[in-house]
């Protein structure tokens, strides 16, 4: 078999070897959240192993069949064909050792905020919020509502939606893989129900996707750094729904980062959804400075860190969607709210993946 070109694999199989004997240590997984980070680790460097292993397989075929067809030249055709093979297996090696998202196993927090156009921007935050939980369905994963504030018509004002992978995975197919191009303006083309002209309006809604913190270690937070307010949970309209004050405010002073919870029927399972909002926020925002400082080839092509930027078009009387950073467009709107979205993801993940290669993966 010829040498190895891939000069980069040698450390990561050894990882990979360091980290498989970590799993089996029983005590790794008295840690709940450090045995989610080594796995995650795990799955990760799993495909980095797979398409090594596959590549010095078809190069020591291709190195055997060049041998065959020196001897006779009737192999000439195989040993081409070998060669090709190597060749693929060579470049599916390449893209794995991509630098990737270490956050593509995380599971998410969702955020869905009504914005512009009243209460029509707010009915299609929930038309978002339903086609982002059937996907989940479609994916296999779960999701929980953990705030939410309903407008007078059925709509949604805001929403935090949690999303979980029920088993950790390949990060390719992990939750924040998928979602984490969500993020921005989406944007809506169709006649209002409170529009009685029948004239087409547009409107929007912010999708914020923050990858859900694992351990609570992973960030840390000065109680002495929280302001916390009590007050009573409100329902469409402004109306109290709570007799008590069981919603809670967190302010995170250093930041000014501000979280509000609602939904739970206590005062201490409000504070808790709250600082869980929190952590991912300021993680989200730690990440944020991270990406600033990286490389240009680190950092994501089709994911945006600016969240007033307009990604996607919902057209409701031409029954098409288009996202506006990738090209992609289809007439199937219907489907993709019905939660059938897979296609418009994947055109962003392909998308970036192709910008990262074009730039060599430095």
């Amino acid at each position: 078999m010829s040498e190895d070109p891939f000069g980069a694999v040698a450390p990561l199989l050894a990882e990979h070897a360091e980290l498989e004997r970590a799993l089996a240590d029983p005590e790794l997984h008295a840690d709940p959240g450090r045995a989610r980070r080594v796995g995650r680790r795990y799955a990760e460097l799993r495909r980095v192993v797979a398409a090594h292993q596959a590549w010095a397989a078809a190069a020591e075929d291709a190195s055997a069949g060049a041998e065959l067809a020196a001897e006779d030249p009737s192999f000439a055709d195989e040993a081409a064909a070998l060669s090709r093979a190597r060749d693929d297996a060579a470049e599916a090696l390449r893209r794995v050792l991509l630098p990737t998202d270490p956050d593509d196993a995380r599971d998410v927090l969702l955020e869905i905020k009504a914005g512009e156009g009243g209460e029509e921007s707010a009915l299609f935050a929930g038309d978002l919020l339903r086609m982002y939980q059937r996907y989940a369905e479609r994916k296999g994963w779960q999701t929980q509502v953990v705030d939410l504030t309903e407008s007078d018509l059925g709509g949604v004002k805001d929403a935090t939606v949690a999303v979980k992978a029920r088993s950790v995975g390949e990060p390719a197919d992990g939750v924040w893989a998928h979602l984490k191009y969500e993020g921005g303006v989406h944007r809506v083309q169709r006649v209002p129900v409170t529009e009685s002209q029948g004239r087409i309006h547009t409107s929007a809604a912010g999708v914020v996707v923050l990858p859900e913190v694992d351990d609570p270690a992973e960030v840390e937070i000065d109680p002495a750094d929280l302001r916390i307010d009590v007050y009573r949970s409100s329902g469409p309209g402004g109306q109290s729904v709570n007799t008590t004050d069981s919603a809670v405010r967190i302010t995170h002073l250093p930041t000014g980062t501000v979280v509000s919870c609602q939904n739970e029927k206590s005062q201490l399972q409000n504070k808790e959804q709250a600082l869980r909002i929190l952590r991912a926020r300021l993680l989200a925002a730690q990440q944020e400075v991270a990406d600033a400082e990286a490389s240009a080839a680190r950092r994501s092509q089709v994911r945006t860190v600016d969240r007033s930027e307009r990604i996607r078009t919902y057209n409701f009387p031409e029954n098409r969607i288009a996202d506006h950073r990738t090209g992609y467009k289809a007439y199937n709107l219907d489907q993709v709210l019905a939660g059938d979205l897979e296609a418009v993801v994947r055109s962003a993940i392909e998308a970036d993946e192709a910008a990262r290669l074009a730039a060599g993966g430095r």
